[in-house]
């Protein structure tokens, strides 16, 4: 074979091996197009932005061929429609939280956030190594979903309170804005559950419509300016101990991704999970001393209080338990890991936290 023959024929022979590699890779990456509904508003940087950072992750590791369109609560579906708009297939994927569907099935909650569950350390070491995810999924399955979880708050604050809250009898016909888990539990205790839209919170607190309302920490409840009406502002928020916000997918959709597809989602869901909790441990630290510096007065709940909304809330868990299998099945898994987790978190982790809380409280940090 003299040279040119051979640099022709290897030329061709290099040309055939692209044409045929090109369909290999596209069936692999193909284009494919989602479109995702929040449950929150795009004024809620940190929990709004979990589903921009997934969506910009999920293109920038397809080269593009992999969009999530992300829609804010209200422009495809009211927010607290999100599970269902993927239930149906009217939208492949939601991020939202779990709780919010509790009246559907208390099992919704568990993966989420209920009354003295885990921190947020504590939930994820159950959604990755305690066989959390899996648990969710198979409830999930009924509702055409699966889901992972996308990002957490930390444990919240318990709310704004016009007025001082210092022992159980002080709860007796307080109207709160606070539902869910949450408002089942208080209101054995004599609160008057309030169900309020966001927006509505602050004038019906300014009016005395409502006496406080929850809504999550210092970041994000600064910009609502709660602290002008009601400036007692309590602490900790014991329904939300560590709040999974939850990536949601159509179950139809996405089975029917390529694995390379799967295993990316699955990657980012988690990313986006550290860098949410990560993002409200940075801005937190510095909301919360400015609202302080505009008068706002930290108060914790009385021990008396925590323990009798304790017992409440394992009064309301032990019916939901006989009553609901699903329920039972998942919070029995909670459970069990919860007693271990805080056995080990009292030892080295407490114990260091807390003698460096008594420095920075010295003045030495």
């Amino acid at each position: 074979m003299d040279r040119r023959s051979f640099i022709t024929k290897a030329a061709v022979g290099g040309a055939v091996a692209g044409s045929l590699a090109a369909p290999a890779i596209a069936q692999t990456a193909p284009k494919v197009t989602w479109r995702l509904t929040s449950s929150f508003p795009k004024s809620l940087d940190t929990i709004f932005g979990g589903a921009e950072v997934l969506s910009k992750m999920v293109s920038e590791a397809s080269d593009g061929n992999f969009q999530i369109q992300v829609f804010s609560a209200g422009e495809l579906v009211p927010g607290l429609q999100a599970a269902d708009a993927v239930t149906s297939g009217t939208v492949e994927c939601c991020h939202t939280v779990g709780y919010y569907y509790w009246g559907k099935d208390p099992t919704f909650a568990l993966a989420a956030a209920v009354p003295f569950s885990l921190s947020a350390r504590g939930i994820n070491a159950w959604h990755y190594h305690g066989g959390g995810i899996d648990l969710y999924n198979e409830f999930l399955a009924q509702h055409n979903i699966v889901g992972f979880p996308g990002g957490n708050t930390g444990v919240q604050m318990g709310g704004w309170f016009r007025r001082e809250i210092n022992t159980v009898a002080d709860m007796q016909g307080l109207k709160m804005r606070v539902g869910g888990f949450a408002g089942k539990v208080m209101e054995r205790l004599g609160v008057v559950p309030q169900q309020i839209a966001g927006g509505d919170i602050y004038p019906a607190l300014e009016k005395g419509t409502i006496d406080a309302t929850e809504w999550v920490g210092p970041y994000d409840d600064e910009k609502l300016g709660f602290f002008k009406v009601a400036p007692y502002y309590y602490y900790p928020g014991w329904w939300e101990g560590g709040p999974t916000v939850h990536f949601m997918f159509n179950k139809a959709a996405f089975e029917g991704l390529p694995p390379a597809y799967q295993a990316l989602l699955r990657t980012a869901c988690q990313a986006t999970d550290a860098n949410m909790l990560q993002m409200y441990d940075y801005k937190n630290p510095t909301a919360i001393k400015s609202l302080v510096a505009q008068g706002t007065q930290l108060r914790p709940f009385s021990p008396e209080i925590l323990q009798a909304c304790f017992e409440a809330a394992n009064a309301v868990y032990a019916e939901m338990e006989a009553a609901n299998p699903a329920f039972k099945k998942i919070w029995d898994s909670i459970k069990a890991f919860r007693s271990e987790n805080y056995t080990w978190a009292q030892i080295a982790e407490y114990n260091y936290d807390t003698f460096m809380m008594v420095q920075q409280n010295a003045g030495k940090l």
